[in-house]
């Protein structure tokens, strides 16, 4: 009986100190979402909305006796603060620079939009006859209406990559 005995009481007070230990976390959200879970309280000014849990059920102490965050606020950066800052800095640079290429990509392709559209209205504009194909593969002409349609298609989309549509002859 005793060689059962000793090995539960054992496991009974690792539950025991587990809960214990357990009960003096704090668990809070920042700013920006991210769940922390320390032993200390969550910095001053943190909204009592973004407290998940303290220990024993209780509130956060007024500020006047948090000495610990107060002191962690003034004191010099560590290592790990300033390689996250310059990590947070490397992030904002290289997403900068991915909107600007992607910036400068769109206007290309809006060049090359602007400068077929342009050539098409010209196209259109000298009076050549056009002609299209239909579904069964015959090559059908345009008349007047069609030439029409075709031109005020064309101005739209010169309109829309390169401003103003080219005046009509």
């Amino acid at each position: 009986m005793q060689k059962i005995a000793l090995p539960f009481v054992a496991c009974l007070l690792a539950i025991a100190a587990v809960g214990a230990h357990a009960q003096s976390m704090w668990k809070w959200r920042d700013a920006s979402g991210q769940l922390h879970i320390g032993d200390t309280p969550p910095p001053p000014g943190t909204p009592a909305r973004n407290i998940v849990s303290s220990p024993a059920g209780g509130i956060l102490a007024p500020i006047a006796t948090t000495t610990a965050a107060a002191d962690a606020s003034s004191a010099p950066e560590s290592d790990l603060d300033r390689k996250k800052k310059a990590a947070d800095r490397a992030k904002a640079d290289k997403d900068k620079a991915d909107r600007a290429a992607l910036e400068q990509k769109n206007a290309a392709i809006r060049q090359d939009s602007c400068t077929r559209a342009t050539n098409e209205v010209a196209g259109i504009q000298s009076g050549i006859r056009m002609a299209t194909t239909n579904a069964k593969g015959e090559r059908e002409f345009l008349d007047d209406a069609g030439r029409a349609a075709e031109l005020k298609r064309a101005q739209d989309i010169a309109a829309s990559n390169c401003g103003p549509a080219p005046a009509a002859q």
